[in-house]
């Protein structure tokens, strides 16, 4: 296939061309009656619904379908998806297309929150796994096969095995390939959380993709790593476990049914980026990202850690919290991906050969950024991570028995026994602290103190000026 064509963007510049008179929804008319600045304006002349010769993402049979076509063969599965409403939709759909209530189903602990929702939704009970701590990126890890072969003698009746792979700071392992044959040998899916990794594609040095490894299902952010817009993303089916019409069907339920054509126009632009990837475009990425570490390590205080995936960087301030370096750079302008109590993580673009970043000036900016820093903090407030269970655990009230449960606030300093009524999820990186139906430990309470002196920002059952929590009464 020619994986140099976007079928979807074609279609969609083709329409544009004819001057259409717009008697249709949306009600901007084409951007006539939109009063958004002027750049945002332009763009919704592209901001088609689903007309003749456009298709239908829900019912694909022309140009979509054809995109689509193209991005299974570029990931060789037997079927992908373009998703509009991030990666969020496609682990929906993976777990209800594998689990019911009271299902069995294992999960990696340091899961996205999107994950521990479908499993809610859907009423199944989960067993948690927790991987080790990573001491190299000071985070949650990847899980080990032994403690995987554990979970599966324990619970042999588990509908599925779901894997976040890589981290969100890009840890990858070795160990996924053993995992997945794990869990084949029993018939048991795995379903891959692979949102940091739809780059991967291109090959070394970049870890190995979770489809390539034989997941039955993995998920990706397309936005996250290339260059599609937000909430554009895809899902791919390889398997003989799960059935591809039922992750479309859940797909039509859980997805918008008036998707945006602009979303997918860039799922579609991002596919052919990626296709056309070279190693003469990884040659320049490596240089140019050498280049730019050794800039950031020019300067004294800080420490550049490398993880697993090369898009990836981890940034410490000596002396200072992640949270403090995060403030001093965004002073200058520079915004990061996160931070958390150690560091900032920053996100690389996947430069091509027609790349040519300003190296220099960012590099200023970081200088004048790290002068704002002021006095190095001898004790800078840290977690106790003893908050993260080891091994395999069970929550002390599964989602089916939460519904009509009776709640109330309570103190942070007198939650410890009690059952958590909602999760607490930092964010970013969106990995649950404590999740629904949790028993709150001591462990927990330190941890979650720290990371509110630390300055940490929180969705879920959290009220920070109050130091609260919602519990079960």
């Amino acid at each position: 296939m020619n994986q140099t064509t976007r079928p979807l963007v074609q279609a969609l510049q083709y329409f544009k061309e004819q001057n259409p008179v717009s008697f249709h929804v949306p009600g901007h008319k084409n951007g006539l009656l939109s009063s958004l600045p002027r750049e945002m304006q332009a763009s919704l002349a592209y901001d088609f619904t689903e007309l003749t010769g456009l298709d239908d993402l829900h019912e694909a049979e022309g140009v979509i379908r054809e995109a689509e076509r193209l991005l299974s063969s570029l990931y060789q599965s037997s079927r992908s998806f373009f998703l509009v409403n991030g990666s969020t939709v496609g682990n929906l759909a993976m777990i209800f297309a594998t689990c019911k209530a009271d299902d069995m189903i294992i999960v990696q602990r340091n899961a996205h929150k999107s994950v521990f929702n479908a499993i809610e939704m859907t009423g199944a009970r989960p067993v948690l796994l927790s991987p080790p701590w990573d001491a190299h990126t000071q985070t949650p890890g990847v899980l080990t096969a032994e403690l995987v072969e554990e979970a599966l003698a324990a619970y042999p009746e588990a509908k599925a095995v779901v894997l976040t792979y890589p981290t969100y700071y890009g840890v990858a392992g070795e160990g996924l390939q053993e995992i997945i044959n794990l869990c084949h040998a029993r018939s048991i899916p795995v379903l891959v959380d692979e949102a940091h990794g739809a780059h991967f594609i291109v090959g070394e040095p970049f870890p190995r993709s979770a489809i390539e490894l034989g997941a039955d299902v993995v998920v990706h952010s397309a936005h996250k790593t290339l260059p599609a817009m937000t909430m554009g993303s895809f899902l791919h089916v390889r398997s003989e476990l799960v059935s591809e019409q039922k992750i479309a069907h859940f797909l039509q339920m859980l997805q918008s049914s008036s998707p945006s054509y602009m979303i997918m126009a860039s799922l579609d632009d991002a596919r052919a980026y990626v296709a056309s990837y070279k190693d003469s475009d990884k040659n320049q990425f490596l240089e140019l990202r050498n280049s730019f570490i050794r800039e950031l390590t020019s300067i004294p205080i800080l420490k550049i850690v490398e993880t697993d995936d090369p898009l990836k960087l981890l940034i410490r301030a000596e002396g200072h919290t992640g949270f403090a370096l995060q403030a001093s750079l965004e002073s200058k302008g520079f915004y990061a991906e996160l931070a958390d109590p150690y560091q900032v993580l920053f996100v690389l673009p996947l430069w091509n050969v027609q790349s040519t970043p300003p190296l220099q000036a960012w590099n200023e900016k970081i200088v004048a950024a790290i002068t704002t820093l002021g006095k190095v903090e001898e004790n800078p407030i840290l977690p106790d991570m003893d908050a993260w269970p080891a091994g395999i655990s069970m929550l002390a009230f599964p989602p089916p028995l939460l519904t009509d449960v009776e709640t109330e606030w309570i103190a942070l300093d007198e939650a410890a026994g009690r059952v958590a009524a909602g999760s607490i999820i930092p964010y970013p990186p969106g990995i649950p602290l404590l999740i629904k139906g949790e028993q709150i430990t001591e462990g927990h309470i330190r941890a979650l103190s720290a990371l509110i002196r630390a300055g940490a920002r929180f969705q879920g059952a959290v009220q920070l000026a109050e130091k609260k929590l919602y519990v079960m009464k």
